[in-house]
């Protein structure tokens, strides 16, 4: 056996290296969507301590719970280490200070800042443990601006009137000047592989073997944000809808083919063309900026606040989708994605989109900017 593992090892070696080490959701992705590139919306998901750029580094993986090491570029920042079912692992990308973790057993000990800043810093120890959570996204308020049935709350009001995602179509032009903030990515909840996903019960009577499991202080900000995004997932779909919460990603591929009724689609998300984070701004939309989708058939993905990715997924008609590329006052460049609803008559007469542009459900089009992680599948055009 001794001599044996040297040499598995080293099969292994060549076998991965040869399929560019991709994992399982990587593989999947690529077998349904073959020529569909994964937006960094998505990519940036995928586990960080089995993730491997296939150009640079050898990935070894022996068993369900593996042996992994990944020794990407020779220095210092590109260094992975696995071991285990819950996992050794110290991972520090790109090397810098801010966005190293270190990672120990099933139940997790781990110190992360992935963007390197005050408030972003995650600290989680043991499976009955001490945890520092993410501030959430809008204010104190859980409510997705995306879950259409939704009356706004007053948090929601206050913080949307200075990060305003939402337009009128007819301001959906060169030229036009929208006033709005870009935030960095989310990426501290990664994938989960589809088999591990789908063994974790994910409904809100479970809530408390949830939080349990994942290691979220019960009360706190954490915990209620996992029960509003279960609550979103589990109330039924507005008429004309189609919804589903994906908790991994083949699941989101899937429900994407699905309802498009083609494997022959683009995945776009927002990028912001800069490395630091963006000041509230105001943003022109450029000549020839404004390019379309394929229209009607739509799927966009939100990002949901939970221990691991999820992301609420729907598909509605009389929609349209859009690239736009805009410059902000300090020079930023943005290729944002907007979506406009066209029938809004089955919405929510107090949703925040109504509140801040002054119209009632059903009278014109409500068009909104995404964030930068989430996702629009569409037919390719």
């Amino acid at each position: 056996m001794d001599s044996f593992l040297p040499l598995l090892c080293s099969l292994l070696i060549r076998v991965v290296a040869s399929n560019a080490a991709l994992l399982p959701a990587q593989v999947y992705w690529h077998t349904v969507l073959p020529n569909t590139h994964m937006p960094t919306a998505i990519s940036d998901l995928l586990s960080s301590d089995t993730v491997m750029d296939s150009k640079t580094g050898t990935y070894v993986y022996i068993g369900k719970g593996g042996v992994g090491m990944n020794a990407g570029t020779g220095k210092p920042g590109a260094t992975i280490v696995g071991v285990g079912k819950g996992g050794v692992h110290v991972v520090a990308r790109k090397g810098t200070p801010g966005s190293t973790i270190v990672g120990v057993g099933q139940g997790q000990v781990d110190v992360g800042d992935g963007n390197g800043k005050p408030g972003r810093t995650s600290v989680h120890v043991g499976p009955g443990g001490v945890s520092v959570n993410v501030k959430p996204k809008y204010g104190q308020s859980h409510v997705s601006p995306f879950v259409y049935h939704y009356a706004a709350t007053e948090e929601q009001l206050f913080d949307n009137r200075q990060i305003n995602f939402f337009f009128l179509e007819q301001d959906l032009h060169p030229g036009s000047k929208l006033n709005t903030q870009f935030e960095k990515r989310n990426t501290a909840a990664k994938f989960l592989p589809r088999s591990e996903a789908e063994s974790i019960p994910f409904s809100s009577k479970k809530l408390p073997e949830i939080v349990s499991r994942f290691s979220v202080q019960p009360g706190s900000d954490k915990e209620e944000a996992m029960k509003e995004t279960l609550r979103e997932c589990e109330d039924p779909a507005l008429k004309g809808e189609k919804k589903m919460c994906v908790t991994s990603l083949e699941s989101m591929v899937d429900f994407s083919v699905a309802n498009i009724g083609t494997k022959n689609v683009q995945a776009v998300s927002t990028t912001v063309h800069s490395k630091d984070e963006t000041p509230r701004q105001e943003y022109t939309i450029v000549a020839s900026g404004v390019k379309n989708l394929a229209q009607d058939e739509l799927v966009a993905c939100h990002q949901q606040t939970y221990a691991y990715a999820v992301f609420y997924c729907h598909l509605a008609k009389s929609t349209k989708g859009y690239t736009v590329k805009m410059t902000g006052k300090d020079g930023t460049v943005v290729n944002a994605v907007a979506v406009c609803h066209a029938d809004t008559s089955a919405w929510n007469p107090k949703h925040i989109a109504f509140k801040l542009l002054n119209v009632k459900p059903g009278t014109v089009p409500v068009c909104h900017l995404l964030p930068q992680d989430h996702v629009v599948f569409s037919r390719n055009n």
